[in-house]
């Protein structure tokens, strides 16, 4: 059986939502914790919480693992020390803020996060904790963290996701470029150093960003090791994965990259580019060509959304919903009692209609729920991230939606390409603000 992972979410893995998996620490992370637990200080005073020695170690150890696992060479040991000690940092400010906001996971949706974990390892879900327990990894310990995780990953959907703008003009640009461009369908594996620069850089600090970013640069272009020049001097979220973005479609490129990728070869690295976060150097790994489709199968859906409160917990909202839909069934008009009761601020006002949609538009628990409603049924209540819904479906149809599906598209794409930078400028802004004391 393939080895369980730990999870943790990078800041650009959210912006695609998927999760990131880090390996599971082994023997020695475990002996490191014992250790920890019985010496432990601390390793930086992070506003009023900390990050300790032992948390550190540990993760070192995590990291260094997988590092190895996937063939990297490891940047010195100060060096490593260094970036997942700013890493636990981030994590620490990002964690009091989703307290402050009053951010939290609902068991459904950490045991539906733990049900994809299980699958991907082709195990029951009731054999997880066994499994876990073999490699050494405490059960409730590893719902903590993944809940910790998903709740960060809240967190950023609030705080920058939901907060990104796209205007008409935007993706009428976006669609004559893509009209123009033949590498429309392409995708490109792509990876990234990012040499920051403070937001209120001195002249001698952004002096030291330039000469910084034209030696690591040159370095690369000379046929240094990308991944390792990312472990050791990158300042992105994707530093202690080898600067790795992963697979992206042409459209999906952050912003400040596209114009820059399109004119590289695969194995070819770009010329440090100067964005508000500091400079860029990028090097495009591989490209493969990609598949449009213009027909889909599609859902009409409306719906009714609640959500919880301090005054209505998870089972009394349920009941709430149950006592509508039956409402519903006896006669009185869903559009009517979604315009009441309906907590979505997009579709309340509708009557709850979400209009036709097609595969991948809502979450998996909101596609599972109406995966098998027949025409005008209502399913009973079901929770996503989002809170507690009910839902009926009005239709189905097969649409040859080409310009509705470009069009659709070219949102997806030009906001995931906003996504990265704006996540990282996110993350700068908190890291800028908050107060931060090392004290290894």
């Amino acid at each position: 059986m393939r080895r369980i992972l730990t999870p943790f979410i990078a800041a650009i893995a959210f912006a695609s939502g998927a999760l990131v998996l880090l390996g599971q620490a082994d023997a020695q992370t475990r002996e490191l914790a014992t250790k920890g637990a019985l010496l432990d200080r601390v390793a930086a005073v992070v506003n009023d919480g900390v990050v300790l020695n032992s948390e550190l170690d540990e993760q070192i150890v995590v990291i260094s693992e997988r590092l190895r696992t996937q063939k990297l060479e490891l940047p010195p040991q100060n060096v490593l020390r260094q970036q997942v000690l700013e890493r636990l940092v981030l994590q620490e400010i990002q964690a009091q803020r989703a307290t402050k906001a009053g951010l939290k996971v609902p068991d459904e949706t950490l045991n539906s996060a733990l049900q994809d974990v299980a699958q991907r390892n082709g195990i029951p879900l009731a054999q997880l904790p066994e499994a876990l327990h073999q490699q050494g990894v405490d059960y409730a310990a590893y719902r903590e963290d993944m809940r910790k995780e998903l709740t960060l990953g809240l967190l950023r959907q609030r705080d920058v996701l939901q907060r990104i703008s796209i205007t008409p003009r935007e993706i009428d640009q976006f669609m004559d470029k893509q009209s123009k461009a033949p590498s429309e369908n392409n995708e490109y594996n792509v990876s990234h150093i990012l040499i920051a620069v403070p937001q209120e850089a001195t002249p001698e600090q952004l002096d030291e960003a330039t000469k910084r970013a034209t030696d690591v640069y040159q370095r690369a272009k000379g046929g240094e090791d990308f991944a390792k020049l990312a472990l050791a001097y990158s300042k992105s979220q994707t530093a202690l994965e080898g600067g790795a973005l992963g697979w992206r479609k042409g459209g999906e490129l952050p912003t400040f990259l596209t114009d820059v990728v399109a004119k590289l070869k695969a194995g070819e690295v770009s010329a440090p580019l100067r964005t508000p976060t500091g400079y860029h150097i990028v090097k495009l790994n591989e490209i493969r060509g990609g598949n449009t489709k213009a027909i889909e199968d599609q859902v009409h859906i409306r719906h009714i959304l609640m959500k919880t409160t301090e005054l209505a917990d998870e089972a009394t909202v349920r009941q709430k919903l149950t006592q509508i839909r039956e409402r519903i069934l006896k006669g009185e008009p869903f559009a009517g009692l979604a315009e009441i009761t309906s907590e979505d601020p997009g579709s309340g006002s509708l009557g709850g209609d979400l209009g036709w949609t097609g595969p991948g538009t809502f979450v998996p628990e909101f596609e599972a729920a109406i995966a098998n409603l027949k025409d005008n049924e209502i399913s009973e209540p079901f929770h996503t991230q989002y809170g507690w819904h009910i839902a009926q479906l009005l239709g189905r149809r097969q649409f040859d939606n080409t310009d509705e599906l470009k069009r659709r598209q070219a949102i997806e794409a030009i906001r995931a390409s906003k996504a990265d930078e704006e996540t990282e400028l996110w993350l700068r802004r908190l890291r800028d603000e908050a107060y931060v004391e090392y004290k290894l």
